[in-house]
């Protein structure tokens, strides 16, 4: 009954601080981690002790997995070098320096035990990045810092594990430790994706979007558990499975299944999150005092905590200025490049579309030793496998996929500004806490470095925390916004085309024609003739013109979507721009044509995904248009037929 009344009273508080931090500005785990340790501190609570495998094994997949899934694949594989800095190089040397550092300031710890806690004190958090988050810095900013706190883990832990092993049995080499690394990334890769794919199959086939969320609850666990069995990182393995989740699913699982499941894992890491700070605050207490009994003492436990945040930031400074600096000559090399052949890839990318045609067949490539020559080589020499027109479309989407991302970088470049808050805003977490409990009993001084580490984690936590909208203020980086209106207008575009295609196909597959009318905005398309359906003839007699409609431009007349007009079928842009605003209007219109409007939809769908595997728009404006088209789709087909 004890144990049933402080989970009651911990999901209460943690539902408390999610709402009071809308209304005083501060992060819910700073305010939890802040309530924790002054309950812990009153007399009539007993000291808390959590067991660090319950955080490392029960806790940490499901949060990493929800953030895994939610994340952008194509922002996340654009930033896959800074992420491999921060999570690979950054860790190991962190946990060096502070290591040698700590054998100076902490009498009779060896220099394996020393790294030891210079691991646990090194890696991010990826529950710290709301933090960051809430202040509206750079989809580029966000999506490094999630990257480095879903990977550096599996750094922090081998490591650890490395340390451990050398101090208690001193048999541990470099060779080791990187063999390790390595087969616990590659058994973490293979078993996150095998799970990832193999999970979105079986919840293809599940009718009832209640039983998916229990289905997709499991999947991180499916995922950790054969890893850890395996040797691998448990925690990398759900993070794999849920980038697969999250870059497949929207093209397999029914958008109802998604959405209640998005809905669900959001309850989810809500609570989770808030218990990892609120339990952390609760062990406080408990673990002062057998310090405060200790040789060491409080305030030797406070000293070395400053120093050892200290060096964590400036170690992260020291690594983030030159990575920033490399990264900009790079971009700037690529973007040289593209515009030297500009010309050529102009002309070799209409040359993949005759070919798509059937108009044209590869020409002979010179033998020089640019990318689009190796391009154009592998283009004629892997026909034996697959049609020329086939491999002619995926390459010629790898090159927009090019251009796309050079776009990508000078649109949001990482400058000065930039750094600094992806310095600042690395902030200890979970992780540390739990990697730090994970240390063998017997460990010199063992209260005193758990003491450390919570300190680290709980300075580095309200420091920063509190500290960092004063430096977005002062640096003023790069800031979020809405997408701009000539994006917005190339995605109604987008839009447009795939429902007119759709709508241009006769009910019994005769090919018909469409209309697309009142539409003069940037990138809009335009083509007419005519056709005529009995479902359409049904629409234009039912559905009502939409009032106040938003449309790429203003000269663009207000029409229903699909609507007949005498002998033409009429797709609105000027519809689809209401449709981006207003998920229920496009229901209403589209109602008697059900059939035919869940089709424009799942093919609008596929177009937008298709344009995302590209990056030629942003993540948020696809994730915009995306959710709307799920919920348009949920309500056709959620009405009695």
């Amino acid at each position: 009954m004890d144990l049933l009344i402080i989970a009651v009273l911990g999901a209460l508080a943690i539902a408390a601080a999610s709402q009071l931090s809308d209304r005083i500005g501060v992060a819910p785990a700073l305010i939890l981690l802040a309530g924790g340790t002054a309950v812990g501190f009153l007399p009539f609570i007993p000291a808390i002790e959590l067991d660090p495998q319950l955080v490392l094994e029960g806790v940490l997949p499901p949060l990493l997995f929800s953030t895994a899934v939610s994340i952008s694949t194509i922002n996340f594989r654009r930033e896959l070098a800074p992420v491999a800095v921060l999570a690979i190089l950054l860790v190991p040397l962190s946990a060096a320096v502070i290591g040698g550092v700590l054998t100076v300031l902490v009498p009779g710890l060896s220099l394996a035990w020393a790294i030891a806690m210079g691991a646990i004190l090194s890696p991010t958090d990826a529950v710290a990045i709301s933090i960051a988050r809430r202040l509206g810095v750079s989809q580029r900013i966000i999506t490094v810092l999630e990257g480095e706190g879903l990977l550096n883990d599996a750094t922090a832990l081998v490591v650890l594990s490395s340390a451990i092993s050398a101090a208690t049995s001193g048999g541990v080499s470099i060779g080791g430790v990187l063999g390790g690394f390595a087969l616990a990334v590659l058994v973490a890769l293979g078993v996150g994706w095998l799970v990832g794919e193999v999970s979105l199959r079986v919840r293809s086939h599940i009718t009832d979007p209640t039983v998916d969320t229990v289905v997709s609850f499991t999947v991180p666990f499916l995922a950790a558990i054969p890893a850890e069995h395996m040797h691998g990182s448990g925690l990398v393995a759900a993070v794999v499975a849920g980038l697969i989740t999250g870059h497949r699913g929207p093209r397999m699982l029914p958008p109802a299944h998604r959405v209640a499941s998005r809905t669900n894992w959001h309850t989810v890491e809500l609570t989770l999150e808030g218990l990892i700070f609120l339990v952390m605050g609760l062990e406080f207490f408990g673990v002062v005092e057998k310090v405060d009994a200790s040789a060491l003492g409080v305030v030797r436990a406070i000293s070395v905590a400053v120093v050892a945040g200290f060096l964590t930031v400036v170690i992260r400074a020291l690594v983030v200025a030159p990575m920033l600096k490399v990264l900009s000559h790079r971009t700037a090399r690529w973007a040289i490049h593209w515009r030297e052949n500009e010309e050529a890839i102009h002309q070799f990318q209409n040359r993949c579309s005759a070919i798509v045609r059937g108009e044209s067949e590869m020409p002979p490539v010179p033998w020089d030793r640019s990318p689009l020559a190796q391009v154009q080589r592998r283009l004629r020499q892997e026909t034996s496998h697959e049609s020329i027109a086939r491999r002619a479309r995926r390459l010629s989407s790898r090159v927009r996929r090019r251009g796309a991302d050079l776009d990508y970088f000078a649109a949001e470049p990482l400058g000065t500004r930039e750094g600094a808050v992806i310095v600042w805003a690395g902030m200890r977490g979970a992780i540390t806490l739990a990697a730090a409990q994970t240390l063998p009993t017997t460990a010199p001084h063992y209260p005193f470095l758990l003491l450390v580490s919570m300190l680290v984690a709980a300075g580095s936590l309200t420091i920063q925390g509190l500290t960092l909208p004063a430096l977005v203020r002062l640096v003023r980086p790069a800031m979020a916004g809405p997408a701009d209106e000539e994006e917005k207008a190339a995605v109604i575009s987008l839009l447009v085309n795939a429902a007119r295609d759709v709508a241009s196909v006769g009910t019994h597959g005769a090919s018909q024609h469409a209309v697309i009318t009142g539409a003069t905005g940037p990138g809009t398309p335009d083509a007419q003739a005519t056709t005529s359906t009995p479902e359409l003839d049904k629409a234009s007699q039912t559905a009502p013109d939409p009032e106040n409609s938003e449309s790429p431009s203003p000269a663009s007349e207000q029409h229903g979507l699909v609507r007949r007009e005498g002998n033409d079928i009429v797709v609105s842009p000027a519809a689809v721009a209401k449709a981006w605003a207003d998920p229920t209007w496009r229901h209403d219109e589209l109602a008697p044509v059900r059939e035919r409007a869940l089709d424009m939809i799942r093919a609008q769908r596929e177009a937008l995904l298709d344009a995302g595997d590209e990056g030629l728009y942003s993540a948020d404006s696809l994730e915009h248009a995306l959710n709307r088209l799920d919920f348009q789709e949920i309500m056709l087909t959620s009405e009695p037929h």
